[in-house]
C-alpha cells in the first residue's frame, strides 16, 4: 500500500488494539519465525513444547519484548519489509497508553453497562490481544482437521474460525503462507478475504499474485 494508507492503518491499529497494541516489526519477526520453524524447538509459540497455554504465551511475550527493545537481532531472512513508525510504536508500547486505554474502557462500561455482571467482561478488553494470540497459537496447532501435510501440527478449526476472521485456518495458512485467502476447500470461508478484495478494488491495497 502507499505510504498514506500505511500510516492511516498504523493509527487504526494503535486505536483499535488499544491496550493490546503490538509492534508490527516485532510481530512480523515472530510470525516469520513461526512459519520457518513451525512446531519445532525454534518455533516461538508452538503448543507442543509447553505444558500449558500460559507458559507458551509468557515465553512468546518475552521473545517479543527482546525484539521490540532490540535486545536481540533476528536472522537476516526475518528482517525488513514491515512498516515502522517509531513515534506511534513508542506511544503504543508505553504504560501511559495502556493505562489511558484501560480508563477509557472502564468509563465506557460506567456509561453504558446495564448490569453488574457486564463488568466481568472488562479483563477481556484489557487483554484482548494476548487472549486472541493464545487461542490462535494454541488451538490452531492442537485441535481441528488438516487439509494438507505441512510436516507440522497445524490445524483448521471450524466453526470457531469465523469468530477470529479466518485466523484458525492455520493448516491452510501454513500450506500457502503468501495467500491472502486462508480458505482452500470449497466449503471453507475466510471472512477477511472479501474485505481485502474490496480494499484492492478501491486501490487502497494491492493484492500481489505469487
Amino acid at each position: 500500500m502507499e505510504r498514506f494508507w500505511e500510516r492511516f492503518f498504523y493509527l487504526v491499529l494503535l486505536i483499535s488494539q488499544g491496550s493490546s497494541f503490538l509492534n508490527p516489526r516485532a510481530y512480523a519477526i515472530l510470525h516469520r519465525m513461526h512459519h520457518a520453524y513451525s512446531d519445532t524447538e525454534k518455533d516461538p509459540h508452538s503448543p507442543h513444547f509447553f505444558k500449558d497455554v500460559f507458559g507458551m504465551m509468557i515465553a512468546t511475550k518475552n521473545m517479543y519484548m527482546n525484539y521490540l527493545k532490540y535486545k536481540i537481532q533476528p536472522e537476516p531472512a526475518f528482517q525488513g519489509n514491515y512498516p515502522e513508525w517509531p513515534l506511534v510504536d513508542k506511544i503504543g508500547n508505553s504504560w501511559a497508553w495502556r493505562i489511558a486505554c484501560g480508563l477509557f474502557y472502564i468509563g465506557f462500561y460506567i456509561a453504558f453497562a446495564n448490569y453488574w455482571w457486564m463488568y466481568l467482561l472488562l479483563p477481556i478488553h484489557f487483554l484482548m490481544g494476548p487472549l486472541h494470540g493464545a487461542i490462535v497459537n494454541w488451538c490452531g496447532h492442537k485441535y481441528g482437521y488438516s487439509n494438507h501435510d505441512n510436516e507440522d501440527h497445524s490445524k483448521n478449526s471450524l466453526p470457531w474460525d469465523f469468530l477470529l476472521m479466518g485466523e484458525l485456518f492455520q493448516n491452510n495458512h501454513h500450506k500457502k503462507p503468501n495467500s491472502p485467502n486462508f480458505a482452500t476447500k470449497w466449503w471453507e470461508f475466510d471472512p477477511t478475504y472479501p474485505v481485502m478484495k474490496v480494499l484492492h478494488w478501491m486501490k487502497i491495497i494491492k493484492i500481489r499474485k505469487v
